[in-house]
C-alpha cells in the first residue's frame, strides 16, 4: 500500500518553512489558552477592584436616592442622572475592560511569539468553498475540537453544580441577614466560581495547546524531496547573490577607472598597489581616494594614469597604507595627511602644466 503524504513527511521543517508558516498564521494557537488568560485577568482585576468599585457605586446610589425627594423629574434632570449612573458604572467596569483587552493581546502574543502575521489576515476564496468546508468537518482535528468543546461544557457544568450546592448551604438562604452581607456574598461567590473555572479551563487549555503544537509541528514537517528542492532554491539564491556582487564590483571598478583621469596623483607600490587621489582647494577638506587596486587592477590604474598624463609617485609604505585603510569616495585617514601632503607638494612643483589642464578636464567630466 502506498504511503500517504503525511507518512512521507519525515524531515524537520527548515527555518524558511517555519518563517513562511508564521507569516501565514500557521502556528499553534488555542482559543482555550486565550480564554484561560482572559479568565485570569478578570479574576485578578475583580480581586483588586471589587471593594473600591462597590464602595463607589454604593456611595453614588445613596447620593442619588437621597436627592429623589428634592429633584424634579423632567427632560433636563433625567439625562443628567442617567449620565451620572453610566459614568459611575463605566468607571467601575473600565479596569475590567482594560484587563480583558490586555489579556487578549498577551495571549495572542504568547502564541505567535509576538511576531506579525500579515498574510494571515488576507481573504481567501477557498474558505468559501462548501465542499472543502464539509471535508474539514470529518477530520481528526475536528473530532479533537469536538472533544475539547465537550470538556469545556462538562467543566462549566461541574463548576456550576458544585458552586450551587455550596452556595445553597449559605445562611443567606435560611436565615435573616444584614443587607451589607449580600454584597459580600456576591463578591465571594463570584471570585470562588471564577477561580474554580480558571483551574478547569487551564487544564483544558494545556491539553488543547499541546495538541495544536503537536498538530502544527506534524503539518510543517517536510518530505525529502521538499528539503532537496528548498536546498536547490537556496543555492540558486546564493548564486544570484554572488552574481549581483560581481556585477556591483565591476560597476565600481568602471567608475574608479573613469575617475583616474581627474586625479592629482597616483601613488604606487610600484607593482602591487595603486591609489589615485584628488584634492581641490576650497572644496575638499582632505585628499579624496578616487580609485584603488592591487595586482592586475593596479596595473590598469597605472596604465590609465600614463595615458592621461596623471603624475605617478612610487611610495611603497604610503601606497600600502592607502590601499588598506582608504575608502573609495572618502577622505584619507588623518594619520596620512602629512605623508600625502608631502607627495602632493612635490607633484605640484614638478607638474604645473598638468594641473593647469586638470581644471578644464574636471569641468568637462562634471558637465
Amino acid at each position: 500500500m502506498a504511503e500517504t503524504e503525511q507518512d512521507q513527511k519525515t524531515e524537520q521543517p527548515s527555518e524558511k518553512r517555519l518563517y513562511d508558516a508564521m507569516e501565514r498564521g500557521q502556528f499553534a494557537k488555542s482559543p482555550e489558552f486565550s480564554l484561560a488568560v482572559m479568565l485570569a485577568a478578570v479574576l485578578g482585576v475583580l480581586a483588586l477592584t471589587t471593594q473600591t468599585a462597590s464602595r463607589d457605586i454604593a456611595e453614588y446610589s445613596v447620593t442619588m436616592f437621597s436627592r429623589f425627594a428634592s429633584t424634579p423629574i423632567s427632560r433636563d434632570t433625567v439625562p443628567a442622572e442617567l449620565g451620572g449612573v453610566l459614568l459611575t458604572i463605566g468607571h467601575a467596569l473600565l479596569p475590567l475592560l482594560v484587563g480583558c483587552a490586555g489579556a487578549a493581546l498577551l495571549a495572542g502574543g504568547l502564541q505567535s511569539g509576538f511576531q506579525l502575521t500579515p498574510k494571515a489576515t488576507t481573504f481567501k476564496l477557498e474558505s468559501l468553498n462548501p465542499v472543502a468546508g464539509l471535508g474539514r468537518i470529518f477530520t481528526q482535528a475536528a473530532l479533537v475540537k469536538a472533544g475539547i468543546d465537550l470538556l469545556k461544557f462538562l467543566a462549566v457544568g461541574s463548576v456550576l453544580y458544585l458552586d450551587a450546592r455550596a452556595l445553597l448551604a449559605d445562611p443567606l438562604f435560611s436565615a435573616p441577614i444584614e443587607a451589607a452581607y449580600l454584597g459580600e456574598f456576591l463578591s465571594h461567590a463570584t471570585l470562588v466560581f471564577l477561580s474554580r473555572l480558571l483551574l478547569a479551563m487551564s487544564l483544558i487549555a494545556a491539553l488543547s495547546y499541546g495538541y495544536e503544537k503537536f498538530k502544527t509541528a506534524r503539518e510543517l514537517k517536510m518530505t525529502r524531496e521538499e528539503v532537496k528542492e528548498e536546498r536547490r532554491g537556496s543555492e540558486g539564491d546564493s548564486h544570484m547573490k554572488a552574481a549581483m556582487r560581481r556585477m556591483a564590483r565591476r560597476l565600481m571598478q568602471k567608475q574608479m577607472l573613469s575617475a583616474v583621469a581627474t586625479a592629482d596623483v597616483v601613488v604606487t607600490n610600484p607593482t602591487h598597489f595603486a591609489v589615485a587621489l584628488k584634492y581641490e582647494r576650497g572644496k575638499d577638506q582632505a585628499p579624496i581616494v578616487l580609485a584603488k587596486g592591487e595586482n592586475r587592477f593596479a596595473q590598469r590604474i597605472r596604465a590609465l594614469a600614463a595615458e592621461h598624463g596623471v603624475p605617478t609617485v612610487e611610495n611603497k609604505p604610503v601606497a600600502r597604507l592607502l590601499f588598506a585603510v582608504g575608502q573609495v569616495g572618502e577622505a584619507i585617514p588623518a594619520d596620512l595627511y602629512q605623508a600625502v601632503a608631502e607627495i602632493l607638494a612635490v607633484v605640484y612643483r614638478a607638474h604645473r602644466y598638468y594641473f593647469h589642464r586638470l581644471k578644464a578636464r574636471r569641468l568637462e567630466a562634471s558637465a
